[in-house]
């Protein structure tokens, strides 16, 4: 018996496992994702809520030194091939070439580990389904831009006045004004009530699994990676409960203007009750039933005249 054609597959395993990896039960995951336009790979400043630096976004859709749209996506001529798109469908792709190099370490060309014809015919298939899979969502992707910078509900989180803002005002107060591309912006009291809300409407939408909820209160890669998240707890049997959440403190670390988008970072001090618990028994398996605190640091984007959306969740080192 031939056990190529087992280490081929263990290779595209190994690529979908690396995707699908256990992740913290809050919307984050625990990690740092998204894109801050062309502070992508910068750190924010810190702050009195977040004196620690954010960590580096491990998972963003942005090219160094690439412009991005309000889609979190680059602008055409940026590196963009098939290889570089994120998620399950460039995830696999790459198993399967990797099913291929495998073959060719072991001496039997880049097919030749997968079997004979047979098995060179259901690889090409394979490949050409992944491509169509990859077209519909790129697809799909391109239909949501206009939804991406929808404006929020109506519904607002009404002020808590127990609870600790930076010195200079609500979420630590804001920048000063200037009309030109790149620089710095003004917020109003609105505009930190809108962050204040979409904390709490990301986090309940993520818990609820509201997936289309989650598409219009977040960017599309956002959107996208809460959506992998999802996907990660079905397939182990499992739902995250949130609750209880109650921002504490919170401070502008910085709110920028490119070209016609509005970026602001915020950091962001919470208590929250998350636990990753069995669909079928309800059995806790992650997490705490007491509330804990978090700080992470959110960034925003608009459409100058639109709604805020989550652009990017970042961890504090």
């Amino acid at each position: 018996m031939s056990f190529r054609p087992l280490v081929a597959i263990g290779a595209v395993l190994a690529a979908f496992v690396l995707i699908v990896g256990d992740l913290e039960a809050r919307p984050s995951g625990g990690t740092s994702s998204g894109s801050r336009g062309s502070r992508t790979f910068s750190a924010p400043p810190t702050t009195p809520t977040a004196p620690n630096a954010a960590s580096p976004l491990q998972r963003t859709v942005t090219q160094p030194s690439a412009p991005t749209t309000a889609t979190g996506l680059n602008q055409p001529g940026a590196s963009s091939g098939f290889f570089n798109r994120p998620g399950l469908v460039g995830g696999l792709f790459a198993g399967f070439l990797g099913a291929g190099l495998i073959g060719m370490l072991f001496g039997h060309g880049l097919f030749g580990g997968l079997g004979g014809f047979a098995s060179v015919l259901g690889l090409i298939i394979q490949i050409a389904l992944v491509a169509m899979v990859g077209w519909l969502i790129w697809t799909w992707w391109q239909r949501r831009q206009g939804l991406a910078t929808a404006s929020g509900p109506a519904l607002r989180v009404v002020p808590d006045n127990s609870r600790s803002y930076g010195a200079t005002g609500p979420l630590g107060g804001s920048a000063p004004q200037s009309g030109f591309a790149g620089g710095t912006i003004k917020l109003s009291k609105g505009d930190f009530d809108d962050f204040e809300r979409l904390l709490s409407e990301v986090s309940l939408a993520y818990g609820e699994e509201d997936i289309a909820r989650l598409r219009i209160l977040a960017t599309p890669e956002m959107a996208g990676y809460f959506s992998e998240q999802i996907a990660n707890n079905v397939s182990r049997g499992v739902i995250n409960k949130i609750s209880g959440l109650k921002l504490l403190q919170g401070d502008l670390a910085e709110a920028w203007r490119e070209g016609d988008l509005d970026y602001a970072t915020i950091d962001m001090r919470y208590a929250i009750t998350d636990a990753t618990v069995e669909r079928a028994t309800g059995r806790a398996v992650e997490g705490a039933d007491a509330p804990q605190e978090v700080t992470e640091v959110w960034t925003f984007l608009r459409t100058r005249g639109g709604g805020w959306t989550l652009s990017a969740i970042q961890q504090t080192q």
